[in-house]
């Protein structure tokens, strides 16, 4: 393996020879049996642009619009923005993150459902002109701090308020009043957005999302406004199939509500799709217990038990995505850990170190029987929590180290200094810069 140096702090390992992002866990594992036994996680780069090609086979006609919040690791911000992604950023820190990766400001959407003012006069300061508003609330303190912005009106969609028990956005009878809201201030609106969450099975839901998108366009138009940008919004779970779902569905009802001989520019705003699979955590156990499957009375031997694990990472750490109510996939036991091919398994459940009632990382999970020492590995952990790499500074001494690879097969396939046919998937042919040197 060669070193790749990305300054200032990371360091991205190149796997020649077959090298596997396994080899890399195990030589990590390895190192820290004879240490600490430290959480630790492996970040495979070469995921983040086979995801994007991906995307562009499937949705050419849709430009990513990467949300910061899903996974703020720098290496991610370099990586998307040398693919030519534009970014979505929720906060001040994120505006600023994405500015200072040479991410040009109309490339950016400054979101967030209450902005503060400070956040949207930093927004204004640095060029960042379009925004989203779900209220007058909103629109108010836009007029007064950002009178050049240009707004997306964000409307409310049922399966995104069915998921939250919470209505997020204006609703399409709101919508006109906001508009007019909008004309009276002098506010420009330049279009719509919406979202379709990711655990939604019923896809008609964007049939509705965009028939209302379209009465909002219409609204806009007849006060003047020149609407011509269509965001759908996210809840792309990295699946495949998932994305050729959504396509399938979207595609007719784009070309009958927005076609290209329209002009109005459609954009999405994938985050967990990108970095999911992008990123491995391993956890050590730390301690066990064993208990009756009932949990009522005294284990006997005719019982079969149920094991209790505690892991020396969890919801107050990388599993933080567990007390916004976000799944954590059973993990698999390191290959280290298990000596033998075939081994009986038992109920088990996972728990963080805090011995708090809500540190439960996972309920139930079929595990063979472990011994404190041992490892799990999670997989498709990009957006789960660990990924707020670049604030927090205070905290930096209980974040995991994140540990970055590329394949050669992907570094030479993706470098457009070498493989030029690449270059047309993006609108940059600056991939994987990264100011770096072999080292």
């Amino acid at each position: 393996m060669k070193g790749l140096a990305d300054e200032p702090n990371h360091m991205i390992e190149l796997l020649e020879g077959g090298t596997t992002l396994e080899d890399v866990i195990d030589g990590h594992v390895y190192e820290q049996a004879l240490a600490e036994k430290s959480v630790f996680v492996v970040s495979d780069l070469g995921s983040l642009m086979r995801q994007h090609v991906q995307w562009q086979l499937t949705m050419p006609q849709i430009r990513p619009y990467y949300q910061v919040q899903s996974n703020s690791s720098p290496v991610v911000i370099e990586v998307l923005a040398s693919l030519g992604l534009g970014f979505v950023c929720a906060d001040k820190a994120e505006v600023s993150l994405v500015l200072d990766h040479g991410v040009p400001p109309d490339n950016i959407i400054f979101s967030g459902v209450c902005k503060q003012l400070s956040h949207i006069k930093h927004a204004a300061k640095n060029g960042v002109e379009l925004l989203v508003c779900d209220s007058e609330t909103e629109l108010y303190k836009i007029a007064r701090s950002h009178p050049k912005a240009r707004l997306l009106v964000q409307v409310t969609t049922w399966a995104q308020a069915a998921e939250t028990s919470m209505e997020f956005g204006c609703s399409l009878k709101r919508c006109r009043h906001l508009l007019e809201a909008a004309k009276d201030l002098g506010v420009q609106v330049v279009g719509v957005t919406f979202h379709i969450p990711s655990s939604c099975k019923d896809l008609q839901a964007y049939t509705h999302a965009l028939s209302d998108a379209r009465c909002v366009f219409d609204m806009g138009a007849e006060l003047g406004f020149n609407m011509s940008i269509l965001d759908i919004g996210g809840g792309f779970s990295g699946s495949e199939f998932q994305l050729k779902q959504v396509h399938t569905t979207v595609r007719l009802l784009l070309d009958a509500y927005f076609p290209t001989l329209s002009g109005v520019q459609v954009i999405a705003q994938p985050g967990s799709y990108y970095v999911s699979s992008a990123f491995t955590l391993a956890v050590n156990v730390i301690g066990k217990k064993v208990v009756a499957r009932d949990w009522n009375d005294e284990l006997t031997p005719d019982d079969e038990p149920e094991f209790l694990y505690y892991l020396n990472d969890g919801v107050y750490g990388s599993f933080s995505s567990k007390l916004l109510g976000s799944t954590i996939p059973a993990p698999a036991v390191h290959k280290v850990s298990s000596s033998r091919a075939e081994e009986p398994v038992f109920s088990s459940s996972l728990w963080g170190p805090s011995c708090d009632s809500l540190d439960q990382l996972v309920d139930h999970c079929l595990l063979p029987e472990l011994s404190p020492g041992d490892w799990l590995v999670f997989n498709n952990m990009g957006a789960a929590g660990l990924g707020d790499l670049s604030s927090f500074s205070d905290r930096s001494a209980i974040r995991p180290p994140v540990y970055y690879t590329v394949s050669t097969a992907d570094w030479y396939v993706f470098d457009p200094l070498l493989i030029l046919y690449v270059c047309p998937l993006t609108n940059n042919l600056s991939i994987y810069h990264f100011n770096v040197r072999f080292i």
